[in-house]
Parts: C-alpha cells; structure tokens; sequence
C-alpha cells in the first residue's frame, strides 16, 4: 500500500504544512488509504468518504446543488465540484475527488467500465479523465488510485 508516490506527497503536505481531503467512489478509500500510510499523515490527512452511492454523496459533502445544475456525470467539470466540496466540508487546502466506473459493468450514466474522473482543488486545481478499455475491476481501481495520486503529486510540485 505505501506507495512512493504517497510518501513524497505526505513529505510535501508536511513541509508546507497542508491539509488534504479525499472523496472518491470506485477506488473504494485507496486513495485515503495510501494517503494514510505514510508516517506522520495525521498532520495533513483531515479524512475521506467513500462517495459511492447519491446518498452518500449528500451525507459527507456539502454540494451546491445549483453548483451542479448542468454539468454531465463523469466529467472533470462534475469531479472538480466534488473536490472542491471534500475541500470546503473538512476546510482543508486541498481537496481530491474521484468518480468512476471500475467495471465488469459499466456506470448507469452510459460510460463503459474503466473510465474515471480525477479532480484536485486547492491553490491550484485540476482534473483528469482516465480510461483503461479494460473491465478488470481491481486492476481499475489500482489505475485510478494511482492516477489520483500521480495528478495529486504534479499539482502539488507546481503549486
């Protein structure tokens, strides 16, 4: 689970003294998870949900609905509100959000199994669209964590 990409990121939110917030869906809490293996992630990890159902959505984020009006599920546009929400809810600098359909099947919104959307808000703010062609769903949710942590990793060292 330690990742080398996760202990670069936990040194770098600890020497800039920053805060991080998670709210991913189809990585099931990876992302949270590599986050928090690393030593000493109790002094920039603030907490993470696992997003994955509209209910879960409105119980740990605080989304604006009118915020959301008009943007199509699955886009970085639709994961940027996301991240910015797990940012605001816990008050952190930065937050990460992921959305995603890790397969055999496909997500309800017509996108096929393997693709996701990876968003960063914070003092700069990005997001990703991933798409593996593959509906292996554990090699997905590996991709995807990844994916998060590697555009988390490029946001934080251009920042």
């Amino acid at each position: 689970m330690f990742t080398e990409t996760a202990l670069r990121i936990g040194q770098h939110l600890k020497d800039s003294n920053a805060t991080v917030s998670v709210a991913e869906s189809s990585t099931g809490g990876l992302i949270s998870a590599n986050l928090l293996s690393v030593p000493g992630a109790s002094s920039y990890f603030m907490g993470g949900s696992v997003v994955y159902t509209r209910e879960s959505r409105r119980a740990f984020l605080e989304l604006e609905t009118d915020r959301l009006q008009g943007l199509e599920p699955m886009t970085p546009e639709l994961v940027q509100e996301f991240a910015r929400a797990a940012r605001e809810t816990l008050g952190t600098a930065w937050g990460i959000a992921e959305l995603g359909a890790t397969g055999p099947a496909g997500s309800p919104y017509g996108y096929g199994p393997g693709n996701s959307v990876i968003g960063i808000s914070g003092p700069v703010s990005r997001a990703i669209k991933i798409e593996t062609h593959s509906d292996d769903r554990q090699k997905n949710m590996l991709v995807f964590t990844e994916a998060a942590l590697s555009l988390f990793e490029e946001v934080l060292t251009h920042s």
